[in-house]
Formats: C-alpha cells, sequence, structure tokens
C-alpha cells in the first residue's frame, strides 16, 4: 500500500506541508538526511503575510508566546533604506523575530501532534514515478530502502536532489561581486550599549535589525537574545576567497571596521554559545522553471533561491506549503477539481519571480558606487510618498497577491481578519485548514446553496459592522475564492475550487 505523500525535507517548508496534510486528513511521512537539527543560525524571523497565515492556522501564539493577535510594524527597509509605514493605509508588514532553528523545534511538535512520522538521517538518493505513483532511493541509518508513495513533495532546499533528478531546470544567476561574513558574537562596551544599539565611533549609532550601506559595503546586525549580536558584513572587493564555516572572529571585526570606517570589538558569544562563523563568496538568485513533475513538487528553496534582504524567503516558502497542501489533500480525498493540483505553479510561480524581482533591485541599490548614491536618494524621496511607499511595502509583504479577479475587489486577495458578532475573529475560522462559506447577511439562500459540499466546506453565519460582502467564500490558505451576493456566482466557485456536490 502506497504512502499517500513523502516529503522530502524537514525544514520549516517541509514540516509545514506535513502538517497541513495532517490537519486534512493526509498521513505523510517526512524525510529528513541530517539526523539532528542544524546548530548553524539560518533565518532569523518572519517577515510579511506569512506572520497572518500562521494566525490564521492557530500557530503565532505559539511561534510568539503572546496571547493577542500580529500587529504590523511601524517601519521597514528596502533595499537599506528606510521605509516609514505609518503612514500607509492597511500596512502589510508584519514581523515575527524568531530564529529558523525555534521554528523548526515548533513545527516538528506540531507535526507529532498531528501524528506526522519524521524520520531523521533518511537521505533521499533516486526517485522515479508512473503515472500513478513515486518510487524513491532512500538511504537511512539501518541501510538502503525504497517507498512508493502517491504524491511526493520536494523540500530540501536550493541544492534540491528531488530537483535535480527531476531534471527540473533551475535558471538565473551567481553574484560573486562581494565577499560576505556572518557571525554570532558579543560586541563590546562602549560600541555596546545597553539597549541593544550600537555607538561606533567614526559613525555613529545604529540601531539593530537594521541595514547599513557606505560605499565600501553593507552592515547589518540585531539581537535576539541579551548580550548575542547576529552580525553580518558584506563587502564589494575584487580578492578571491574560499568560502569557509570556520573564520576567525577576527576576520570579521576587520570587515566591520572596514565598511563603516569605526572598529566595532567582539568577542566569542556568552554562555558557550556558537559563535558559527561564516565567510560566503556567492549569492545565487533562481527560479525553477516549473514547480510540478508529474507527481513530483517543489516547495521552498528547492524551487527558488535568492538574496536574503528583506527577509522574504520564509514568508516565500511556508506560503508554498500553505498553498499545495490543501490542494494535494483534495486530490488524495477524491473531491478536488480537474486542474486544481495545477494551479499550484500558476498561483506561486509567479510569486517567486516578484521575490526573485525584489531582491535583485535591493541588492543593486546596496551595491557601491557613486551612481548607486544618486539613485538610492532619488528613491528616497520617492519613498516619502505614502502611495509609493505602500506600494513596496505591499511587495515585500507579499500582500500584493491576488490570484483571482472579477468584479468584487476580495476575490482572489487575502481575507481581512474582521471581528465578528460572536467576538471571534476569521482568523479563528481557518484553524482547522478547511474551506469556509462566511454568511455575513443571513441569507438562507446561501447555506441552501451550499448543502452540496457540506462534507468539505465550513458554512459560517455572522456579522460584521461594515461587512464587505453579503457572503464570502474562503479558501484553506486565507485566500478569497468567492465574495459577492449573486448565488450562481457563489455555486461556480464551490464547483471550481472544491469540486461537484455530494452525491
Amino acid at each position: 500500500m502506497p504512502i499517500d505523500v513523502v516529503i522530502v525535507g524537514g525544514g520549516p517548508n517541509g514540516l509545514l506541508t506535513a502538517c497541513e496534510l495532517a490537519l486534512a486528513g493526509v498521513r505523510p511521512v517526512v524525510l529528513e538526511r541530517l539526523p539532528e537539527r542544524s546548530t548553524m543560525p539560518k533565518a532569523n524571523g518572519l517577515v510579511g503575510r506569512v506572520v497572518q497565515a500562521l494566525h490564521y492556522r492557530g500557530l503565532y501564539e505559539r511561534f510568539s508566546q503572546s496571547p493577542t493577535p500580529p500587529h504590523p510594524v511601524p517601519g521597514f527597509q528596502f533595499g537599506a533604506l528606510p521605509l516609514n509605514l505609518s503612514t500607509v493605509d492597511d500596512n502589510p508588514m508584519y514581523i515575527l523575530p524568531i530564529p529558523q532553528r525555534r521554528i523548526e523545534e515548533l513545527l516538528e511538535q506540531r507535526a507529532h501532534e498531528l501524528g506526522v512520522e519524521i524520520r531523521r538521517g533518511h537521505e533521499v538518493a533516486e526517485l522515479s514515478q508512473t503515472g500513478d505513483a513515486v518510487t524513491v532511493d532512500v538511504h537511512g541509518p539501518d541501510g538502503a530502502y525504497q517507498l512508493t508513495t502517491r504524491y511526493l513533495v520536494g523540500a530540501d532546499g536550493g541544492r534540491s536532489t528531488v530537483r535535480k533528478r527531476c531534471g527540473i531546470g533551475f535558471p538565473g544567476i551567481t553574484d560573486s561581486r562581494f565577499v560576505g561574513r556572518a557571525g554570532q558574537v558579543a560586541v563590546l562596551p562602549p560600541v555596546a550599549q545597553q539597549n541593544g544599539e550600537l555607538e561606533v565611533v567614526g559613525f555613529g549609532r545604529l540601531r539593530p535589525a537594521t541595514f547599513t550601506r557606505t560605499d565600501r559595503g553593507l552592515f547589518a546586525y540585531g539581537m535576539f537574545q541579551p548580550g548575542v549580536y547576529r552580525v553580518a558584513v558584506y563587502e564589494w572587493a575584487a580578492e578571491s576567497l574560499p568560502d569557509t564555516d570556520s573564520m576567525p572572529i577576527e576576520e570579521l571585526q576587520a570587515a566591520a571596521g572596514r565598511v563603516l570606517g569605526g572598529q566595532v570589538p567582539m568577542s566569542e558569544p556568552p554562555d558557550g554559545r556558537p559563535a558559527a562563523l561564516t565567510r560566503t563568496t556567492e549569492s545565487n538568485s533562481r527560479l525553477a522553471d516549473r514547480y510540478r513533475h508529474g507527481r513530483v513538487f517543489l516547495v521552498g528553496d528547492a524551487a527558488h533561491v535568492h538574496s536574503g534582504i528583506g527577509g522574504p524567503g520564509l514568508n516565500l516558502g511556508l506560503q508554498d506549503a500553505i498553498n499545495l497542501a490543501w490542494k494535494l489533500a483534495a486530490e488524495i480525498s477524491g473531491w478536488a477539481p480537474d486542474g486544481l493540483l495545477d494551479t499550484y505553479e500558476s498561483e506561486r510561480h509567479p510569486v517567486g519571480q516578484r521575490v526573485i524581482m525584489s531582491t535583485r533591485a535591493q541588492t543593486a541599490l546596496i551595491s557601491p558606487g557613486p551612481h548607486i548614491t544618486a539613485l538610492r536618494e532619488l528613491l528616497d524621496e520617492l519613498l516619502r510618498d505614502p502611495g509609493t511607499t505602500a506600494h513596496v511595502a505591499g511587495l515585500m509583504a507579499g500582500a500584493d497577491v491576488r490570484y483571482a479577479r472579477d468584479d468584487h475587489p476580495l476575490t482572489g486577495a487575502w481575507m481581512p481578519d474582521l471581528v465578528l458578532d460572536n467576538g471571534k475573529r476569521v482568523a479563528t475560522l481557518l484553524h482547522a485548514a478547511r474551506p469556509v462559506l462566511l454568511d455575513l447577511a443571513g441569507r438562507d439562500d446561501v447555506t441552501k446553496t451550499a448543502a452540496g459540499w457540506s462534507d468539505r466546506v465550513d458554512v459560517i453565519t455572522a456579522s460584521t459592522p461594515e461587512p464587505p460582502a453579503d457572503a464570502v467564500l474562503i479558501r484553506p490558505d486565507g485566500y478569497v475564492a468567492w465574495a459577492g451576493e449573486e448565488l450562481a456566482g457563489l455555486e461556480n466557485a464551490l464547483s471550481t475550487w472544491f469540486g461537484g456536490t455530494v452525491r
């Protein structure tokens, strides 16, 4: 008996895919090649729409350790230029500072709660597929074996074995104009201030979680644990150096001094934490030419890699997972309409293209030289206009995504977290990862129209002070399948997205 879904990769994207499938009644198997979770620092938080998406799934409180819903932040950066979001109506920029290792730990806990099987130390070597199954050759701690699965999801990173074995192209560019150095260090007084800011003699004051561009490079830092700073320095230099994960701390300190023109004294982090000092000399910006190969799908870095500037990686990858999982579960459960699985690529591939565009533009803006400095001055002027700022913020947050369009402005867009008359919010209606038809006008004909889909669509009647429509049909991923008043449009949307009626 084949497994329903095998997920290759136990990082955030693979684990969230597994959780989403399990919520829909599918029991996937996760294969992770690492025997233990990596201790290397990676992403330091979540930026953009994904914060709301996790809230809609009931995970935000677990991640944030706060009972209150997420709130947008008043400011951010684009290419190391300030974004003043306090003047933006319906500010889309949400941020949740949390190390990737902690994200993986919490998602793994959730996966175990939902009954997901996770096999650590199991690496995929080969795969092949027929019209109705995928066969996977796996090397595990006890030797080689094979698995047969109905579908396979590649969440195995930028060097994805799954992508390569499927022959999926990965076009893009490799930028080797700079040397990047990063580490987890203690910054010593008097440069380190009690509020987390740095006062660098010869440069001035720096605030955490910001990028500082000079004519010599880029300096960025954040303090995610008391006394422990994550520092990254990028220099545009002609020297040829090898990549390494054993760089001396003096090299990072010297690079910071060159970029800022003032010394930033550093030492090993306290309490024996690893410094995780690395040097990199290349940045890849690539997008898979397709996200699907028969019964195999790509999510996250297996489908796209790019600069980390602006923090878009997990926003993009985790929403890939949420978009794919409900459609895959629908296919396995037998109610998916024709072509539903194809909409994963048609919806998410363009979003990947926009992230690639955004990160390349920001990389250009932090490059050295007087022409770039002039361009930054002009863009800084343009970003004082709230309309321009709102457009850029929507791009960075992924809030400009709209999967379909009709006469109603909500169709295809993100469903806002309305406060309902019973004290609940829309977010709580989506915790089970099921489609929801929200009747906001108390119309019996709406309920009757949806009766044929009662096995897979939850119908909820509620009211709100300013309803955006008589009724809203919400997909499990939080996006609106239909909104309006006409029953013909509702019935068409139900069958388009959620298959035929119950027989």
